[in-house]
């Protein structure tokens, strides 16, 4: 799997709703998205290099590929 870091919104979106399917994103603290992200295979951003901005770019991305799944 291709290695992905904090700027890989979409794709970090998409492998989040993978490991995550039955969760809405709106549901998941900014504290508990930053671990989840953390643990995705591939990931290899420092857990440093993160900020809300780019949490809640993750989290509307994959609230985005959720609402698609779940119509």
């Amino acid at each position: 799997m291709a290695e992905i870091g904090w700027t890989d919104t979409e794709e970090i979106a998409i492998r989040l709703l993978e490991a995550h399917a039955d969760v809405d994103p709106l549901s998941v603290r900014f504290t508990d998205l930053h671990q989840w992200v953390m643990q995705l295979e591939g990931f290899t951003g420092d857990a440093k290099g993160s900020n809300e901005k780019k949490l809640e770019a993750i989290q509307m991305a994959w609230y985005e590929e959720w609402q698609e799944e779940n119509g």
